[in-house]
């Protein structure tokens, strides 16, 4: 069978091949502390790299293969005399197909082999653009995987949400979102049966979609209210009813659907007397009354549930900042962060600054980790994640363009793609069991990836594009200075957009008015839309 045979070409022998221009990107993507600088002279070896860190050493995909290499070699050969077209026809169906491909080969203990090769390096650097989910009219800001990843959400500023069959690339649902502002997240709660979304957007509501099995819409209503944008939700793993949000206002909500009113305070983040606008919340997946949150300053703060007593430090349990950005006279606004498959490390984006990993489980006040050198973070607020089962990898959009995958312990860029023609990746979504994930950004598609590529990335043009942003970076730093507040986050990326979206002008919505601007003092709950939104499917 033709499809056994473009598995074995994406898999064989990929973790073990150089990149040609590594040694020539080896300063700009190595780590800038001590230990990440270390770690990067021993890439070449990834079990090394593992060993000398304390973390689990890389997957070795080949090794994960012998077992089988008898059985396999009448299909390489095969595969080896297929010409490139009937490699290409085969790219779109493969990704859906891994899981029943791997049963045919190993027989057995699928699941454990899945999760090897989903973290290996071999398959991360085949990556490729596999095809485009079209159907909105504005920037995607958001997307998410339900949990058994066979849906993929979508949320726009054309105030629509699509449900899509991603494998096949079907929208199956679409539906007005309630929100009169830019939708920034949508995502399925967990063990809901993906009947239930839970939305946020720049017009600070937070609502709730009561999805049917019958592929539609019930209706949407909203739960919440941010004085402010409100950017990010953060589930809570196990629970189909609860979730947090996070506000430009500096609130953060605790919301529970079980209640007749479901938003409850937890906190409210300040610096000293001053509050923090929000851009970000994530909840510990190991330790789920502990979430951190990060936005208008260099702090990441970590809280639990539990003890949160705004008179003892302001409720915070412990705070983590770059030595070097602590006393720093710029104003650096974290953007995104992330919490590892096992809450033990914290991932943080910085506006035009770098990447960097902490360990959550060390005292406040701890330095970084490592550090992520390469993209550029300016002119949205950008997306950061980890890539593969055990957080193998850190994958990140650039206002470039591109997207950057570092490896997470060596702190080398392992691949880079293009990644929007509209010149801004800002949302990247690995799928939760397979490998591959969604893309989007300033376009007004999704992408998906997977690693069908028959030889791994040289990395071409890197060094280029680094220095690019780095010179573009240093130039703006000297020229603009403090020029990250959110109204000039929004000015740059509406300049940045093709066109408006047409549903906008068609109702007559003045989304992009300076009356519109979120900010912690413009909007109360008397203007954050109607509470319950009836919608049925297109």
């Amino acid at each position: 069978m033709a499809a056994p045979e473009v598995k074995s070409t994406a898999l064989k022998g990929g973790s073990e091949e150089k990149d040609p221009e590594e040694d020539q990107h080896k300063e700009e993507g190595a780590s800038g502390s001590k230990e990440g600088q270390t770690q990067s002279s021993s890439q070449d070896d990834p079990k090394e790299t593992g060993e000398a860190s304390g973390d689990k050493p890389m997957p070795d995909v080949e090794g994960g293969m012998k077992a089988n290499r008898e059985g396999e070699e009448e299909e390489e050969e095969d595969t080896d005399s297929m010409d490139g077209s009937e490699v290409r026809d085969m790219r779109a169906p493969i990704w859906r197909s891994i899981p029943s491909l791997l049963s045919r080969e190993i027989g057995r203990d699928t699941h454990q082999f899945v999760r090897r090769v989903c973290g290996a390096r071999g398959l991360v650097q085949r990556l490729e653009l596999q095809g485009r989910l079209e159907r909105h009219t504005g920037c995607v800001n958001t997307l998410h995987f339900n949990p058994s990843g066979t849906r993929l959400a979508s949320g726009s500023d054309d105030l629509r949400v699509v449900i899509w069959d991603w494998a096949i690339r079907r929208a199956e649902l679409e539906f007005d979102s309630g929100h009169k502002s830019n939708v920034f997240q949508a995502k399925f709660l967990p063990h809901s049966g993906d009947s239930t979304l839970a939305m946020c957007a720049r017009d600070g509501q937070i609502r709730v979609a009561e999805l049917s099995a019958t592929q539609r819409c019930k209706n949407t209503k909203r739960v919440a209210q941010h004085k402010g944008a409100a950017h990010k939700l953060a589930l809570e793993p196990d629970s189909p009813c609860s979730f947090l949000s996070a506000g430009e206002d500096a609130v953060v909500f605790g919301i529970d659907l079980r209640l007749d009113r479901p938003a409850n305070k937890l906190v409210t983040v300040k610096e000293g007397d001053k509050k923090v606008g929000l851009y970000t919340i994530y909840v510990n997946p190991a330790k789920t009354q502990h979430f951190a949150v990060g936005g208008r300053d260099q702090y990441v703060r970590i809280y639990d549930q539990r003890k949160i007593n705004e008179n003892d430090n302001n409720g915070v349990l412990k705070k983590f900042c770059p030595s070097h950005l602590v006393s720093s006279e710029s104003k650096t606004n974290i953007t995104c962060l992330v919490y590892s498959h096992d809450g033990t490390e914290l991932l943080i984006s910085y506006n035009d600054e770098d990447i960097y990993l902490f360990d959550s489980n060390h005292s406040d006040g701890a330095d970084y980790r490592r550090r992520y050198k390469g993209h550029r973070n300016n002119a949205t607020v950008k997306g950061v994640n980890f890539y593969g089962p055990c957080s193998e990898f850190v994958v990140s959009g650039s206002d470039c363009g591109h997207i950057y995958l570092w490896d997470k312990n060596s702190a080398r860029i392992v691949q880079f793609m293009e990644g929007d023609r509209g010149g801004v990746v800002n949302c990247l979504e690995p799928h939760p069991h397979l490998p591959g994930m969604a893309t989007s950004g300033l376009d007004h598609d999704v992408k998906l990836w997977a690693p069908t590529a028959e030889c791994p990335t040289g990395l071409k043009g890197l060094k280029e594009v680094m220095k690019k942003n780095k010179r573009e970076r240093d130039e703006d730093s000297v020229r603009h200075g403090d020029q990250y507040d959110t109204q000039l986050l929004w000015f740059l990326m509406r300049h940045m957009r093709n066109r408006r979206p047409p549903r906008a002008r068609r109702e007559g919505a003045d989304a992009d008015t300076d009356e519109s601007w979120s900010s912690p003092d413009s909007s109360d709950e008397e203007e954050g839309g109607p509470d319950n939104v009836q919608c049925m499917s297109s």
